[in-house]
């Protein structure tokens, strides 16, 4: 699992980080909406950096910036983006996204576009890999940090675009409000047509607008992927 991820533009090195490259970040950097042109993004926990080297190729935002608390993880990040052609615009930051967050709204910046594949499981499956820990389990980065740091530094027109376990999107959805983001756009989904939904992926903004609901079937059987998925994917994957 430590060989090194190939996209068709860009490669991922992982072997210095816990996180390995997943389908839930190549579904968020594939399905965040870049349509309002966003000059300014930010990655919240870049793990690899393979959400942000997405975007890069999808936009051309001048700055796309990277904030990871894991050093190793921060390093290969930084790694990954100085080996891409989108290198001039990527940027990595080793830090807290709380400091990261404060010291932004301190200096009256915000951002476009904030994305993030956040931690999710809760401290009761935490395992001895502290690395693994920080990347993976909420006591690093709780739903409530997250969201109050994100409703500080969005800009007034931004967008929100994260990815979370089913099972937590309305107690998300919950806690948004309660910032003052409002959910526009989700979309829920699944392995194959006959297992649960698994995902939900959230799109936020500060004003309230009709919800666009749709669902995402990722598989018709093994390795035997879906035409939507294969449309979502394809500029990424190889194999697409």
């Amino acid at each position: 699992m430590n060989k090194p991820f190939r996209f068709k533009e860009f490669t991922i090195h992982q072997d210095a980080t816990a996180m390995k490259v997943g389908t839930d970040g190549v579904l968020l950097g594939a399905w965040c909406n870049l349509e309002m042109y966003p000059d300014t993004i930010l990655d919240i926990g870049a793990g690899t950096g393979v959400i942000s080297l997405m975007i890069a190729q999808r936009c051309d935002a001048m700055t796309i910036d990277a904030v990871e608390v894991d050093e190793e993880a921060y390093e290969q990040t930084v790694q990954n983006f100085e080996a891409s052609d989108w290198g001039d615009r990527l940027y990595g930051y080793n830090a807290s996204f709380q400091d990261f967050a404060a010291e932004i709204e301190e200096e009256e910046e915000s951002y476009d576009l904030i994305v993030s594949n956040p931690p999710f499981y809760t401290d009761a499956f935490e395992t001895q890999n502290d690395a693994r820990n920080k990347a993976r389990f909420t006591s690093s980065l709780s739903f409530e940090e997250l969201l109050e740091g994100v409703s500080k530094i969005i800009a007034e027109d931004g967008i929100f675009t994260t990815i979370i376990p089913y099972k937590e999107e309305t107690e998300f959805i919950n806690l948004a409000v309660q910032n003052k983001l409002f959910l526009n756009r989700v979309c829920r989904v699944r392995g194959n047509a006959t297992t649960e939904i698994k995902r939900s992926l959230l799109e936020f903004s500060k004003h309230p607008k009709q919800l666009l609901e749709t669902t995402l079937t990722i598989e018709t059987g093994r390795h035997q992927y879906t035409e939507e998925y294969i449309l979502l994917t394809q500029d990424f994957y190889l194999k697409m």
